[in-house]
């Protein structure tokens, strides 16, 4: 959206394309939201959120939920699936971040105390003592989830019993790497979310090392750790035998995912449409490319960032429940009514979803690329032009 739309709408005209105003949705919150907020208060928390700015003296405490009924559901991305952006807004509204200076080493009560609540499989009942009554903003990241009312925190107090599972409790007392202990519970199917959490605590590592880590950083981390875990077996299964397309759309994002036979590789583009949040000063789509071979990769994917990671650790589940390799490319277009950022875990849960699907199969690579053709608004000529796992193909061969 830009100023000028807005002020010509006033939110009565939805020039923007959507099906109401998020500025009007903010406004129709943040009252009821203030007149919940005193300076000290009472609610369970679900996690904690550590930030990034002034790194290494971080900002970091407990996300407090305004209202206990939703309180496991307001930083649990993987149940947020089907929400709209004004139910994100309105949800993500409902948690109060604390936080308090600490250096990533600091290891006090207050560390301590936050830690539990990061290990805690439920959420956990506690009172808060602000510094000054909490202030009601929301504020949008390209990685972690939409933050609602903030608040600098004197201290807390745990007024309940947190529930740490044994095996938990076990593997963080033990000295053991940060990825061997992620690796370890995501086997016994603790999700993403959760592990970014326990690592952001600093609960996780060897013990001589263990340090509080930024929650945007722990997002992308755990996707790293955890795909590249599953890559080291996903090498060694047999190829795919046929070509696989996957598709699905949520939240103005639509993906295709191509799984063709071959050595594992992988291949993400984002099209980003004009007109977005990024992609104001552009007139026609922008498409981003990145790319790793078999023995994947060493540097960051700087020009997609987290939402790279997101991706691919979507596929190596799929690839490793199927234990088979492939090579493989998602096709992601990012539609006009992409107004604002709610994080990676959106790609993340859309690629899930794509591959939890029946998928269409084909016998060659140009029927594949035909069907994927026929549902993005892009010339597919143009992604070709660009992939590297196609390049060694003329484009004139695929049609």
């Amino acid at each position: 959206m830009s100023k000028e739309l807005c002020l010509m709408c006033k939110g009565g005209r939805l020039l923007c394309g959507r099906e109401s105003c998020p500025l009007l949705q903010k406004i129709r919150i943040q009252t009821p939201i203030e007149e919940r907020l005193t300076q000290d208060m009472f609610g369970p928390a679900p996690s904690i959120f550590v930030g990034w700015k002034a790194y290494p003296n971080v900002f970091v405490g407990p996300m407090a939920a305004i209202d206990p009924e939703k309180a496991s559901l307001l930083d649990d991305p993987s149940k947020w699936y089907g929400l709209g952006f004004d139910d994100i807004i309105e949800m993500r509204s409902l948690l109060v971040r604390s936080k308090k200076q600490q250096n990533v080493r600091d290891r006090g009560t207050f560390i301590e105390k936050s830690q539990e609540i990061a290990l805690s499989v439920k959420p956990v009942d506690i009172e808060t003592s602000f510094v000054r009554m909490p202030s009601y903003s929301i504020s949008f990241s390209a990685v972690s989830q939409p933050m609602g009312p903030t608040g600098v925190i004197k201290d807390f107090r745990i007024a309940d019993n947190p529930k740490i599972p044994r095996k938990v409790d076990a593997l963080v007392s033990d000295d053991v790497r940060a990825v061997d202990a992620a690796m370890e519970l995501f086997r016994k199917d603790y999700d993403v979310y959760y592990l970014t959490s326990v690592l952001s605590s600093g609960a996780l590592g060897k013990q001589a090392g263990k340090k509080l880590v930024p929650t945007r950083w722990s997002i992308t981390a755990v996707d790293d750790m955890i795909a590249k875990e599953l890559m080291k077996e996903i090498r060694s299964f047999p190829e795919l035998g046929q070509f696989l397309v996957y598709e699905n759309t949520y939240l103005e994002n639509h993906f295709e995912v191509l799984l063709a036979p071959g050595r594992w590789e992988f291949e993400q583009f984002e099209a980003w449409a004009p007109q977005t949040l990024w992609t104001m000063s552009y007139d026609k789509p922008v498409i981003q490319e990145e790319y790793e071979g078999f023995e994947g990769r060493t540097t960051y994917a700087l020009k997609e960032g987290g939402g790279y990671y997101a991706g691919r650790i979507a596929v190596t589940e799929a690839l490793h429940r199927m234990r088979k390799q492939a090579r493989v490319i998602i096709f992601r277009e990012i539609y006009e009514g992409y107004i604002m950022p709610v994080g990676v875990w959106e790609v993340r849960e859309n690629v899930r979803k794509a591959l939890e699907k029946r998928p269409r199969r084909f016998g060659s690579l140009p029927d594949a690329l035909a069907d994927i053709k026929s549902r993005l608004r892009i010339p597919i000529d143009e992604y070709l032009k660009k992939s590297e796992v196609l390049k060694q193909r003329k484009i004139n061969e695929y049609f």
